[in-house]
């Protein structure tokens, strides 16, 4: 079995991937577009015959992509498009391999995020703290950490 977070950006997906490619060294494994839905415009509306509502004029939007960060893979969209993305509830976990790899994730995430908790030591990890990034995910960056979380 495996759990995977699917992420929805409501309108930013391809925005918020390229930033993830740039900071965290995420790989796009595969994209797709509304418009490649085959069933696209079969029916009226934006309602494809396969059940995916196509939001108007989201033709171009990210339907589905799948990438990787490290050595997790994480799938995202645009959704509906309706530019209001929420995140509550859950936060993701970032476990650098040491506190400067920590530090410059950190500070990347932050660029135009919100800090929620300066990173600091703490008893778990040397460096520690937690960022809602521009797209509004909450992530938790770890680094020096002695025992990777499971």
């Amino acid at each position: 079995m495996t759990v995977q977070p699917y992420l929805f950006f409501e309108g930013r997906c391809e925005e918020a991937v390229s930033f993830y490619r740039e900071h965290l060294g995420a790989q796009v494994q595969m994209t797709m577009r509304f418009k490649d839905n085959p069933d696209a415009g079969k029916q009226g509306g934006g309602e494809a015959a396969s059940g995916c509502s196509m939001p108007p004029g989201s033709e171009d939007k990210v339907m589905h992509t799948a990438f990787t960060i490290g050595d997790s893979v994480l799938m995202a969209s645009d959704g509906m498009c309706s530019g209001k993305p929420n995140f509550q509830g859950v936060s993701l976990s970032l476990t650098a391999s040491d506190e400067q790899q920590a530090e410059k994730y950190f500070n990347a995430l932050a660029n135009g995020g919100q800090i929620q908790m300066p990173m600091t030591q703490t008893f778990f990890a040397k460096r520690f703290g937690m960022v809602q990034d521009k797209f509004g995910v909450s992530w938790m960056v770890l680094g020096g950490v002695e025992h990777h979380p499971a």
